[in-house]
């Protein structure tokens, strides 16, 4: 029984590797580890290097993007109520010179003479 649980487990354990291998986690995580060795200056932070190696923001570049992306969002939401007003307005106008165009085509129609009358 323990055997067959401990063929289980490295089975598992062989899959997970295979699988980080073939989606380049492996490769990735290597090359970012390899930086980290050859740097002659260590960093204060390892994990900060590493999560800027695989362009992961920090978390005060994450807060921040958050904050530049919440304000966007309200400029975007203000930007596009305006377009709309201003769509509905051009609407509006084209309408009103639609009329007014064929209120005077009717007009100029009616008080201009027929050839042959």
């Amino acid at each position: 029984m323990m055997m067959r649980y401990k063929e289980e487990k490295e089975a598992k354990k062989e899959g997970f590797r295979k699988y980080l291998e073939t989606s380049g986690a492996v490769d990735a995580l290597t090359k970012v580890l390899v930086a980290l060795y050859e740097q002659n200056d260590k960093p204060s932070s390892a994990v900060e290097f590493i999560q800027q190696k695989l362009s992961c923001p920090s978390i005060p570049e994450y807060e921040k993007l958050q904050a530049e992306f919440s304000d966007l969002q309200i400029k975007y939401n203000e930007l596009l109520a305006a377009h709309q007003r201003t769509c509905k307005e051009l609407e509006e106008i084209k309408s009103s010179h639609v009329l007014a165009t064929v209120s005077t085509k009717e007009t100029t129609d009616s008080e201009s003479p027929k050839d042959g009358l």
